[in-house]
């Protein structure tokens, strides 16, 4: 099984900036996509970024220009760099990857969430 760890949600005051981490660890063979989804109490979980393996981004146009999504794919680690937040990007983020586990002649797909960091936006 592959598991997600992710860190670095916090209090931060308006314009700030935050940086996510999400770490994943198991038995990978590889991972296609890496992204940041966010979801606030009693709405649907809403896509912040993706990245591809090849490092092919899309974005949300809510944070197109002030987030920006990287991996690196030696440590199977993606990164949310958030800068110019705003009270509205106040949600609890998780990281999503999806991929192969196992080995070449012996591979089962993956699709695996982390637990979910909490991102507040206050003065």
């Amino acid at each position: 099984q592959v598991q997600l760890v992710e860190s670095g949600g916090g209090l931060v005051q308006p314009g700030g900036s935050l940086r996510l981490t999400c770490a994943a660890s198991g038995s990978i063979f590889s991972i296609n996509t890496m992204g940041w989804y966010r979801q606030a109490p009693g709405k649907q979980r809403e896509l912040v970024a993706t990245i591809t393996s090849n490092d092919s981004t899309n974005y949300a146009d809510s944070v197109k220009g002030r987030f920006t999504i990287s991996r690196d794919n030696a440590k199977n680690t993606v990164y949310l760099q958030m800068n110019s937040l705003k009270p509205e990007d106040k949600d609890v983020y998780y990281c999503n990857a999806e991929g192969n586990t196992g080995s070449y002649y012996d591979m089962e797909k993956f699709d695996s969430w982390g637990q979910g960091t909490q991102v507040t936006v206050s003065s």
